[in-house]
């Protein structure tokens, strides 16, 4: 599985936190973390950079990237799909 390291997203959000004069919480965290990252690791990374100031290496599951022309493919099959969809219903309102 793919992995990101999100380990210095992390960090530059806990020293503007700390440079704004706030203390971090794990929704202060969450709130200006551009990934989304599992609740336990945010937890242990506010306990880890409040007792020694350092941030744990965190990874999260890296998110698949589909390629504009796979989505179009997608969304004109859906749009096919419920385009039929819609003339059956309408012809059996018709009757």
């Amino acid at each position: 599985m793919l992995t990101q390291d999100v380990s210095q997203e992390l960090k530059d959000v806990l020293e503007q936190l700390h440079a704004e004069g706030k203390e971090p919480t794990v929704a202060l965290v969450k709130a200006r973390l551009s990934t989304s990252v599992p609740m336990p690791a945010l937890i242990t990374t506010l306990k880890s950079w409040k007792s020694s100031n350092r941030v744990p290496k965190v990874e999260v599951a890296a998110k698949k990237e589909v390629a504009d022309a796979d989505r179009i493919e997608q969304l004109e099959k859906q749009v096919m799909d419920l385009t039929a969809r819609l003339v059956a219903l309408e012809e059996k309102l018709e009757k």
